[in-house]
């Protein structure tokens, strides 16, 4: 059996009360954010995101295996000059809710829309918050490695007596560096943030985010064959890279627009109608398979 893009129109709540608990390896998604997109999604109140956001998280937690992540692409807005707390508030809701705030990861967008402000300086960055059902999760560190770079030639070929064994810091943190260790490593670990530019005219969407962030999440999170789901699918940029990198994925939509603009761009393969599929019982329900 080949790879599998299903597209699945619908409110996202409902739709994911047919899907099998445990089934899902990867949830990576972007919602509407508090009072954005109302042109598109109607805008969801600051005061209210909390209350409307639980019970899609309380389904993901379902759905998602044991061993899963869940990456939430979320950031606060700014009312009358104040940074509102709707993302911090749901962070400590989903906790109560059963999650596990693991990480948090940053989006440092290199071509961030210019502007001026008299109490701030324009957005550059958004977060994306790690959550997992438990402490032991499903994790390709080496996938997302990155080259060590000139610097380390340069810093690795003279090395101290102190460089050769584990240096304590000196302010008692309790960190401590043995440089050796990167003796002969062409590769390293990368940081917890991310550089890249934005997309958005060429999508079709008003919110589409750039290929590089979903296929790093799956690099980093799933293997070839695993699935990864994106209940809020819109211009389907997490479906096409998880096509694309030989990963199931799920992309469920409210609107049907959206839902065909992905099966347009989605691999020219024949489209198959089912009523059920290994997600879950969906009967009486149409949605669309890409094999």
């Amino acid at each position: 059996m080949g790879i599998t893009t299903n597209i699945l129109p619908g409110d996202c709540k409902e739709v994911l009360k047919a899907f099998s608990d445990n089934s899902i390896d990867l949830i990576f998604t972007s919602p509407p954010y508090a009072d954005q997109r109302k042109n598109t999604y109607g805008g969801i109140s600051a005061d209210k995101y909390v209350q409307w956001f639980l019970p899609i998280s309380g389904e993901l937690l379902r759905v998602l295996k044991p061993t899963g992540t869940f990456i939430l692409n979320i950031k606060e807005k700014v009312v009358d000059g104040e940074r509102s707390t709707y993302v911090m508030e749901l962070i400590i809701e989903m906790r109560k809710q059963g999650w596990l705030w693991t990480e948090e990861f940053i989006w440092s967008k290199k071509n961030c829309y210019p502007g001026k402000w008299p109490n701030r300086f324009r957005d550059a960055w958004e977060r994306l918050l790690q959550f997992n059902k438990q402490k032991a999760f499903a994790m390709y560190q080496e996938a997302v490695m990155v080259p060590m770079g000139n610097w380390a030639k340069e810093r690795l070929k003279k090395l101290s007596e102190t460089d050769k064994i584990r240096d304590n810091s000196k302010v008692g943190s309790g960190f401590g560096k043995n440089i050796s260790n990167w003796l002969d490593r062409e590769k390293a670990y990368p940081t917890n943030v991310l550089h890249l530019a934005t997309e958005c005219s060429n999508k079709n969407h008003s919110a589409a985010f750039p290929e590089g962030l979903p296929e790093w999440f799956i690099r980093l999170f799933t293997k070839e064959g695993d699935t990864v789901l994106d209940p809020f699918m819109g211009s389907g940029t997490t479906n096409l890279v998880a096509q694309r990198m030989n990963r199931h994925s799920i992309g469920i939509e409210i609107l049907p627009e959206y839902c065909e603009m992905v099966k347009k761009q989605l691999e020219p393969i024949p489209l198959t109608l089912f009523e059920n599929t290994d997600y879950g019982t969906l009967e009486n329900r149409e949605h669309y398979a890409v094999r």
